[in-house]
């Protein structure tokens, strides 16, 4: 599996200002949670038909908390198969050793997500009070005190080896037919923390890794490339969720 990769950098902030290299150019280790592009603790569901390149995985709740995939249960395999999904669905009820794999990739997602929490000197402190839409984005570490709300396009511009930690302790909503726009960034490298919900809205598009504390709702016809990891729920609608 590929951590997510960094450099050490200084830049010239929006406001003019040297910005700080802060600890936020460390990397955020997915550790086994980097297997899956979906990954929830309470329940994934779809209204189809969704489209979700790589595996979803479940736990501690069981295979019932699957809802919408119509999946068919491979006998001793410890996955189901969905036409939904080019990839597998696990749970913790199935076949070993899926519960403890599971079981470690939940660890993992937590720990990833209080890493990225946990990060210190921000390169930028609530940026425009969160209203971020038609913002360019460079690499560092970005903090909000409140929710997120993206209005309108925003671009992530930086190279294939730069970090963005996104520290978000409120909601983050991306309006509907809003997209995020990558410049020689990579979805992997672009870390999504969220202590609140996220919403990506109707036929908007998202880029990176949501490590969300508690649930995150696609809505109807949105797209994104990354992995949702949640520490309650996921929803999509007729979503597409790609694996970076």
């Amino acid at each position: 599996m590929a951590a997510i990769i960094v450099i050490a950098f200084s830049f010239i902030g929006c406001d003019g200002g040297i910005a700080s290299t802060g600890e936020g150019t460390s990397a955020v280790d997915l550790g086994s949670a980097a297997n899956y592009v979906i990954l929830a603790k309470t329940g994934v569901s779809t209204a189809p038909t969704s489209a979700i390149t790589g595996h979803v995985g479940l736990s501690p709740a069981a295979e019932t908390y699957l809802t919408g995939f119509s999946q068919t249960d491979v006998p001793a395999s410890g996955y189901a198969i969905s036409t939904q999904v080019a990839g597998h669905l696990y749970a913790a009820d199935m076949a070993s050793p899926t519960p403890s794999n599971l079981t470690t990739a939940i660890a993992d997602m937590e720990t990833a997500y209080d890493f990225a929490a946990g990060r210190t000197l921000p390169d930028k402190l609530n940026l425009l009070s969160g209203a971020i839409g038609g913002q360019t984005l460079t690499p560092g570490l970005y903090k909000w005190t409140s929710s997120v709300n993206i209005t309108s396009a925003i671009t992530i511009s930086g190279s294939a080896t730069d970090t963005w930690i996104f520290q978000v302790d409120g909601d983050l909503d991306l309006a509907s037919a809003t997209n995020m726009i990558l410049v020689g960034a990579l979805p992997e490298n672009i870390v999504w923390q969220v202590a609140g919900t996220v919403t990506m809205g109707t036929t908007s598009h998202f880029e990176g890794v949501v490590l969300c504390k508690t649930n995150v709702a696609m809505l109807a016809n949105s797209t994104m490339k990354g992995r949702l990891l949640a520490q309650t729920s996921i929803a999509l609608n007729q979503a597409t969720v790609t694996m970076p």
